[in-house]
């Protein structure tokens, strides 16, 4: 299900993207929830208490607080979320981009334009959904790339995610339930009850302990060394990784 949300103080500007909305989600029979706001404030009220939205379609020009100032707000929150303005001039298209929007769309807005910048957007959402994990973070919700996860380790209840990037991100959760969630890709291991692993990212693996491409050392318990390597293994020859 992709969540929309969209932001315009003109009840007549809502009311037309209801319809094309409702139109596209009908023609191409896609799964679409949308709720729209009159004011950029109850936007960022909404996201504040957890809501979270795929694609936000913001007005550029809104009283109280402009289209780009409240993006910039949401950023703080969500940095994944797609965004795309609407305005009835061009002039705020460059500052539009240092929030990270994804399209800048003037006003009027024709039905085959839409469609297309749905399709596209809904593409997009999609692409980074299949490879990605959604979590609420201390720096707010946060779609972390897969590829990136190097390794994860919990202390207490707090979950540390390790991205490739050098970059921590924290996360109240259980390990159980995140290993439960990454089953299914093939190339996530928990060799220790307080670490979860990315294959791809071993470096080196000895009886004592798995080194990540990080330099970080994950310690191996008693008795799990032949289990571990043989997955490890297992991995690197399904993905052509090893030499004999």
């Amino acid at each position: 299900m992709i969540k929309i949300g969209f932001c315009d103080d003109d009840l007549s500007v809502l009311n037309a993207l209801r319809v094309l909305l409702d139109r596209y989600r009908v023609e191409r029979n896609r799964e679409i929830d949308y709720t729209a706001f009159r004011s950029p404030l109850d936007l960022l009220a909404e996201i504040e208490r957890g809501s979270r939205f795929d694609i936000l379609i913001l007005d550029v020009l809104m009283p109280g607080e402009n289209g780009i100032d409240a993006a910039a707000e949401i950023r703080n929150y969500d940095s994944d979320v797609k965004i795309i303005f609407l305005t009835s001039s061009p002039e705020f298209a460059v500052q539009s981009y240092t929030v990270g929007a994804y399209f800048y769309q003037l006003k009027p807005i024709w039905e085959e334009s839409f469609c297309r910048l749905m399709d596209s957007v809904l593409a997009a959402c999609e692409k980074e959904q299949a490879g990605s994990l959604i979590l609420r973070c201390k720096s707010g919700i946060t779609r972390v790339d897969l590829k990136q996860l190097e390794y994860c380790e919990v202390i207490h209840r707090t979950l540390f995610l390790h991205l490739a990037s050098g970059r921590v991100l924290e996360s109240i959760g259980s390990l159980d339930e995140l290993c439960s969630q990454l089953e299914p890709y093939g190339n996530f291991l928990r060799p220790h009850r307080s670490y979860l692993i990315n294959l791809e990212y071993v470096q080196n693996l000895s009886a004592r302990a798995i080194t990540m491409s990080c330099l970080t050392e994950i310690p191996i318990p008693r008795g799990k060394y032949n289990e571990i390597k043989n997955a490890f293994l297992e991995y690197a020859f399904q993905n052509r990784q090893v030499m004999v």
